[in-house]
This record gives structure tokens, C-alpha cells and sequence, in this order.
């Protein structure tokens, strides 16, 4: 699946969420709200997908089934918002 486009929004710092990212696959399908957050142990970045709360439980929006392709996209996030926010 080609990614088309990313877009990485920053934000002021709060609890490790630096950004927030969305992705255009296959010139086709937008996705957004992906949250950019830095690692617990600080050595870099993560990635979070939205999740909707209803009752007491989290429930995914949207995710990846492949992990290959949750790589993927988790590195093509990353190396953008990498770029972005050490020139921000």
C-alpha cells in the first residue's frame, strides 16, 4: 500500500505527545489524529492510533492488520516527524 502523503501537526509538549500526524494511502484514504509521542524511556519516538471511549472500555478507530505494514507506516511517521520537529 503506497502512503501518499504525510502531514505532522506539532503541539505544545504534554505528557510525551509532541504531534499529531495524518496519512493519505494509495491517494485514497485519509487518516488522521495519529498521535506522535516521545518513548517512555526517551530514545526516540512512538506512535499511537485514536481510540473512541465508550463505557469503560477503549475501543480502536482504526488500526493496522499487517505488522509489516504497521512498521511501515510507524517509520514513514517517524522519519517525518523526526525531520520536522528538530527544525521546529
Amino acid at each position: 500500500m503506497k502512503i501518499s502523503e504525510i502531514q505532522i501537526y506539532p503541539i505544545k509538549p504534554k505528557d510525551g505527545l509532541v504531534a499529531f500526524a495524518s496519512v493519505v494511502l494509495e491517494d485514497r484514504l485519509f487518516i488522521g489524529s495519529v498521535g506522535v509521542h516521545t518513548r517512555l524511556d526517551g530514545s526516540g519516538l512512538r506512535i499511537t492510533y485514536p481510540t473512541k471511549k465508550v463505557g469503560d472500555k477503549d475501543m480502536n478507530i482504526f488500526h493496522p492488520i499487517s505488522k509489516g505494514f504497521g512498521a511501515e507506516l510507524e517509520r514513514a511517521i517517524i522519519t517525518k516527524a523526526e525531520t520536522l520537529l528538530t527544525n521546529y
